[in-house]
């Protein structure tokens, strides 16, 4: 559904050119769900642009949906749908008529956009809020209006620009429940962005992530936090000085990385805890340390984000988030 090489958009800036996007190279295939992260400003958004051909590449290549984002950009559109951050109604017409006349834009007749309109009220829980008007709606309500106006002409491939920010955590799972019916039972591609790492964690079968205007890693959930961040193992120890010990005994463990100490306090990154901590404790048993407490812990997508970029993604999730709405 998505076949992209060499991607490139540079602007200018002043006198100077900022390379938003440097070599984007992807593929997703049909029926694929796809979370699609990096911090703000990484590319991103500049990415998902050119891909839903809102935006023209300053060089290489793209075929979304079987279509050329240069050369066809109309045809693109025509068989996509994109769910921006804003709200994609307008506050003058009620709900139902406002799916009809998006479905009309796309070339529907009359009478086949009123039946469509119909059809995707029923696929997301619209139906008693036809008749009023979008201003009247809460957040979650709104959100998935504009899912439906996205979905209208039937796209096989769909574009959610975090479509779930701002919502309380109620409203997150009722989109959530509706996002992953589409692909359950209309095989719908997927194509997402978003600032909540537990729903890529959670949700998406795959996870690109971007930084610098290039892609930094690709594969699932798992095999990111497994390859990338590893396990982490804390103990905390009776002084200072034992501390110090215990970090020594723990560099010394094969596989260990990032030993940090925090006062009494010893953390280390292993790729798997659940072997490791036996044998950690062993050691410092042998060295004459005494550990007043052990604890494992698995990795998380932003221990992934620290590892890969030194930043956490958290930090811009904290500047980019907007007050929850309503369910």
């Amino acid at each position: 559904m998505i076949h992209a090489r060499g991607l490139t958009r540079r602007f200018k800036v002043g006198k100077g050119v900022v390379d938003a996007v440097r070599g984007l190279d992807i593929d997703v295939a049909e029926g694929q769900l796809v979370a699609f992260l990096g911090p703000n400003g990484a590319g991103k958004s500049t990415s998902l642009r050119m891909l839903t051909s809102l935006l023209p590449p300053t060089s290489g290549t793209a075929t979304v949906a079987g279509r050329d984002v240069v050369s066809d950009p109309a045809g693109v559109r025509a068989r996509i749908g994109y769910v921006g951050q804003k709200s994609s109604a307008g506050e003058n017409f009620r709900v139902r008529d406002e799916l009809v006349t998006q479905a009309r834009c796309y070339g529907l007749r009359r009478a086949e956009a009123r039946r469509r309109a119909d059809e995707v009220l029923a696929l997301l829980d619209l139906e008693a809020l036809a008749t009023r008007k979008p201003g009247t709606l809460s957040g979650g309500q709104r959100r998935r209006l504009d899912i439906a106006l996205g979905l209208i002409h039937r796209p096989g491939l769909l574009f959610l620009d975090e479509p779930s920010t701002g919502l309380d955590p109620q409203s997150r799972a009722n989109i959530w429940e509706h996002i992953l019916r589409l692909r359950a039972e209309h095989g719908t591609t997927l194509f997402l962005t978003t600032h909540y790492l537990e729903e890529a964690d959670t949700m998406a079968e795959r996870v690109v992530i971007i930084d610098h205007g290039r892609i930094i890693a690709d594969g699932t959930a798992e095999q990111l936090k497994g390859e990338l961040a590893g396990d982490r193992v804390t103990v905390t120890v009776h002084d200072e000085p034992e501390a110090a010990r215990a970090a020594e005994v723990a560099a010394r463990i094969a596989g260990s990385d990032a030993v940090t100490v925090e006062r009494r306090t010893v953390r280390l990154r292993v790729p798997h805890a659940g072997r490791t901590l036996p044998e950690y404790l062993r050691s410092l048993d042998a060295s004459g340390v005494k550990v007043a407490t052990a604890e494992t812990a698995r990795p998380t997508l932003d221990d992934v984000f620290l590892a890969l970029t030194g930043r956490s993604l958290r930090e811009s999730d904290e500047s980019h988030g907007t007050a929850p709405h309503g369910a």
